[in-house]
């Protein structure tokens, strides 16, 4: 049997909305030619239920599945993974409108629309787009009810009033269920790595090769620390460690197992918790040097103390480590290490080498050689900037003897450089430094601006010691770029400098989006714990969550019963109408009764004609109800007045 033409628009303008809602988040990360096929594939649908034509045949319809294979093949080598899998199934979307014809049909495609959407929650699950998802999720399950009601669509407002009604229902469940079931110590599916944010870092640095470095605000990483946090002179956060140099650029060492050694720690111990921003990187920050991590058998420690994952990472993740910002090292520094870290290569920066034995002839102790090389940044014209002259393959000659401008990279260059030179083993550090505190969310801001370097030397009897020469040249990067810097100073940190109120709105966004994060997305075992332990259910075991889990079950089907039975059961009348049905059964005892399509002035015509001896009693009833229906209240009887007019009916003589 053939849909009626406007009960078959209307399903598939339902289904095209719920389509629409769940392809819209994934529009700017799609090829432009898949986004323009869904739309003229979705557009050829809509005309041919307005125009009621023929659905297109079997034939073309797989030509249009091949077509659309091989185009995601195409544009992104594989179908595998979150993004190449959600255009491939957008299109088959598309294609399955052209062969909608029961209400099966409708439904799945509905349901595929959710699934879009779930996807679109699996790449950015951030609060900006919730209301979003909530607003996509309320149109689909509004469109589920519309097309699967029997008897017709539903009109919109009624779909979206039920669809409301539904969600708001099952909101308790989906917070039972969020809040109580166990936790798994891995997620429940692995999606391949997308290309995602790269970092503000890189396991390279050139700096002669730059003359131009923008500065961006976009977050690193976010630390809230559980006691005091360190001053802003020790908050320097380990990244990428570059051992081997050319000259010209500092690159870590590749394929390097060196030995290292444990430093003794000295000073207070810093307890933290990192949230990492997605970098497609592997690098774990570390405040100064971590002293503990998570017992996970993804996370090492490198020679160098470095912390590394085993994967890279390409969605937020939290981290709780331990550190500290004092230490030391009493052994003496292995022969392999002394040799990587004293190596300079032949030929290239003669200018500089000759400065350095000319500095060392002049102080044979480390110590005293450092604080001439420190003095040489310090009183020789050196100047901090984000716009420096490029330099030549000598960099580090044409740095300290021409330009004498420069940013981090430079001076930590130079520096490790100049102590190379003298033998003694030094090495660059990356990483960043600083941070801005979130008083609203309670944490540190770790901004891609942040991004430093600055050189580690090994002085016997202290070990690893960390020198940064950025801070001879320009303490004020010590604090941070904000603020009033000068030229590195960004125009919208001048602005925020100079409204205070919208720092302060940044800062109250960042720290919603920090909780949503923390506490909603990424909900683990250890915030679950908490929950638990706030709740006065220290550490929980399964037996417990199976058993809260049951008893808030219970507690849900007896709610959601009682608020089905009050939605299906008839409402009670009013007394007006309670009233006149009395009147009708009456009528109908006796043998007139009211004929669906008679309204009461014409059933009480017919009625003084079929009970002639109740004519008169008839006459004032129906008065006195048309009057309490139809006229304004002050004119109208009052109900007890109506009520003795029924029973004078009833007693009245006459019957059919």
């Amino acid at each position: 049997m053939t849909e009626p033409p406007r009960e078959s628009l209307s399903r598939v303008r339902w289904t095209l909305a719920a389509l629409a809602a769940g392809l819209l988040p994934h529009v700017l990360h799609l090829p432009p030619w898949i986004t323009a096929a869904i739309a003229a594939t979705a557009l050829w649908r809509l005309v041919i239920a307005i125009r009621q034509r023929p659905l297109p045949g079997r034939l073309l319809r797989l030509l249009g599945a091949v077509l659309a294979l091989a185009g995601v093949l195409a544009s992104y080598r594989t179908v595998n993974g979150l993004e190449a899998g959600s255009a491939l199934l957008a299109l088959m979307a598309a294609l399955k409108l052209l062969e909608t014809r029961i209400l099966r049909d409708y439904v799945l495609l509905i349901l595929i629309g959710c699934f879009l959407l779930l996807a679109a929650i699996l790449r950015d699950s951030s609060l900006l787009f919730a209301p979003y998802y909530a607003a996509a999720t309320w149109l689909a399950v509004a469109a589920l009810a519309a097309v699967t009601r029997t008897g017709g669509v539903l009109a919109w407002r009624r779909a979206f009033a039920l669809s409301g009604r539904m969600l708001l229902h099952a909101l308790p469940l989906a917070a039972l269920l969020f809040c109580l079931f166990p936790r798994l110590a891995g997620p429940l599916w692995a999606l391949p790595n997308s290309s995602g944010a790269t970092s503000g870092l890189s396991d390279e640095m050139s700096p002669g090769g730059i003359s131009d470095l923008s500065l961006s605000d976009a977050p690193a990483f976010r630390v809230r620390f559980r006691g005091p946090a360190p001053p802003a002179v020790e908050r320097y956060w380990r990244g990428p460690v570059l051992h081997d140099f050319d000259g010209y650029t500092w690159r870590r060492a590749r394929g390097a197992f060196l030995p290292g050694l444990a430093p003794q720690f000295a000073g207070p111990r810093y307890e933290y918790r990192v949230m990492l921003e997605p970098n497609n990187r592997n690098w774990l920050f570390a405040l100064d040097q971590p002293a503990a991590w998570p017992a996970d058998p993804d996370i090492f420690q490198t020679f160098d103390s470095q912390l590394q994952l085993s994967r890279p990472v390409t969605q937020t993740e939290s981290f709780e480590l331990a550190s500290y910002t004092r230490h030391s090292s009493s052994g003496s520094i292995p022969l392999s290490v002394r040799r990587r870290d004293t190596q300079l290569p032949p030929g290239r920066n003669p200018r500089s080498i000759a400065l350095a034995a000319e500095l060392r002839a002049a102080n044979a102790d480390d110590r005293a050689y450092v604080q001439a090389v420190l003095r040489l940044f310090a009183r020789q014209g050196f100047s901090y900037t984000l716009t420096p002259p490029l330099l030549d393959l000598d960099s580090i000659d044409d740095f300290l003897f021409n330009t004498r401008r420069g940013f981090c990279g430079h001076f930590a260059s130079a520096f490790t450089t100049l102590m190379r030179a003298a033998g003694i083993p030094a090495r660059v550090v990356t990483g960043y430094q600083g941070g801005l505190y979130n008083r609203v969310g309670g944490y540190w801001y770790i901004a891609q601006s942040d991004a430093h370097a600055w050189s580690e030397i090994w002085l016997d009897g202290s070990g690893w010691q960390r020198v940064d020469p950025t801070a001879v040249v320009a303490p004020e990067r010590l604090e941070g770029l904000g603020g009033n810097f000068g030229e590195v100073a960004t125009d919208e940190d001048r602005w925020l400098g100079a409204a205070a109120w919208l720092r302060e709105m940044r800062f109250a966004w960042d720290a919603a989006n920090t909780w949503w994060r923390d506490r909603v997305v990424e909900f683990d075992r250890l915030e679950q714990r908490a929950l638990f332990e706030r709740l006065g259910i220290p550490d929980p075991d399964w037996r417990t969550l199976g058993l809260m889990l049951t008893g808030g079950f219970a507690v849900f089907l007896a709610w959601i019963t009682y608020a089905l039975r009050r939605e299906l059961l008839p409402r009670r009348r009013e007394p007006l109408t309670a009233i006149y049905d009395r009147f009708c059964r009456e009528a109908a005892r006796r043998g007139a009764a009211r004929r669906a399509s008679e309204g009461p002035v014409d059933f009480g015509a017919r009625l003084k004609e079929s009970l002639p001896g109740s004519a008169g009693a008839t006459d004032a009833f129906i008065e006195a109800f048309v009057q309490a229906r139809y006229l304004a209240p002050a004119q109208a009887p009052d109900m007890q007045a109506l009520a003795g007019l029924a029973r004078a009916f009833d007693r009245s003589p006459g019957s059919a």
